[in-house]
């Protein structure tokens, strides 16, 4: 009997049907395609106008559970990562639970902004790994367009909405979550954040009238403190397990910026044909990003293909994960 490691064995994801292009933006605030593109390399989003991050994340789940043909209460811990919960209680997980049937399993949500779905991905390999539990699922989803702000430029045209989610199950061959490095630094919320609405600045006429409810970002700071950790944290997993750039099959990236990522790449040194893109399309989903790659590349992966895993989110968090993929589609 092998050491038990954490192997995703299914993917899926669900971005909602309405498409936010550059130049319906360019019609609500002072931009263009050519200022969103260059900077960021986003050409349209997905927007959810009805519903909630509950919906999204309820939505890929029933497809994951009936593409694998498997009971709903088969499953027995689901976690999910947002920023955006249906409510500040209970939790997203809670309700995703329920709207799916998966009555046996336990959940909570975990807040790491874009570095959701990174935390949330280690946290669940750990239950698999121990033994506890054989089927866990681990989501990443935010409506973002639910707390940006459509006057301030800066923030609009980042963001969109959307849901992934991967099913963990026990693997004895050598595949699945091989190591993970986390990190976290609060001195960074001054940069990027959403300020009113929890105990520190509870919602008023007031925090709503100077509209503290949306995200605020410092742009420069953020970029440059998000190039620097993405890129050190994943060359320092590759470091730590003896991994070159022929080794690694794929970069899965935090799609926030289209530079963040090529610089992330570059410091890897790995060509662009390693590197899952689908900013273009979907721009930043925050914790939806990274599942969501992996559903959109699914169909290319090939069981023991090398994936390095890396984000930077508000707060600040970074992280990278170093994992085997346990399955050919």
């Amino acid at each position: 009997m092998g050491k038990i490691t954490a192997a995703i064995t299914a993917v899926q994801g669900y971005v909602p049907e309405h498409i936010l292009s550059n130049e319906d933006l360019a019609k609500l605030v002072d931009t263009s395609d050519e200022w969103i593109t260059s900077r960021t390399g986003i050409k349209e989003r997905r927007i959810m106008k009805d519903g909630a991050s509950s919906d999204m994340a309820a939505a890929a789940v029933k497809a994951l559970l009936e593409k694998k043909g498997i009971d709903p209460l088969e499953i027995e811990l689901v976690i999910v990562g947002t920023v955006t919960p249906d409510h500040p209680f209970p939790s997203t997980a809670n309700i995703v639970c329920d709207k799916v049937g998966m009555k046996n399993a336990w959940s909570y949500d975990v807040n790491a902004a874009c570095s959701g779905f990174l935390y949330a991905l280690s946290t669940g390999s750990q239950f698999i790994e121990s033994g506890k539990h054989k089927k866990v699922i681990v989501i990443g989803v935010d409506k973002m367009t639910s707390i940006i702000d459509y006057q301030d430029r800066t923030t609009c045209v980042i963001f969109g909405d959307g849901a992934g989610a991967v099913l963990l199950e026990p693997n004895e061959e050598g595949n699945g979550v091989m190591d993970f490095i986390l990190r976290s630094d609060g001195a960074g919320r001054q940069y990027l954040q959403q300020p009113a609405g929890g105990s520190a600045m509870p919602a008023s006429v007031e925090t709503v009238e100077n509209r503290m409810h949306y995200v605020k970002q410092e742009g420069q700071a953020v970029f440059k403190f998000a190039v620097t950790n993405m890129a050190d944290v994943s060359a320092e997993i590759m470091e730590r397990n003896n991994l070159s750039s022929d080794d690694v099959s794929w970069l899965v990236p935090h799609q926030a910026n289209l530079r963040i990522i090529d610089a992330t790449a570059n410091r890897m040194g790995l060509t662009k044909e390693k590197v899952m893109i689908n900013i273009q399309r979907y721009g930043n989903t925050t914790a939806g990003t990274l599942p969501l790659c992996l559903w959109d590349y699914e169909s290319q992966l090939k069981k023991g293909d090398v994936l390095i895993l890396s984000a930077f989110g508000g707060g600040f968090t970074w992280g990278a994960i170093y994992l085997k993929w346990a399955y050919n589609s």
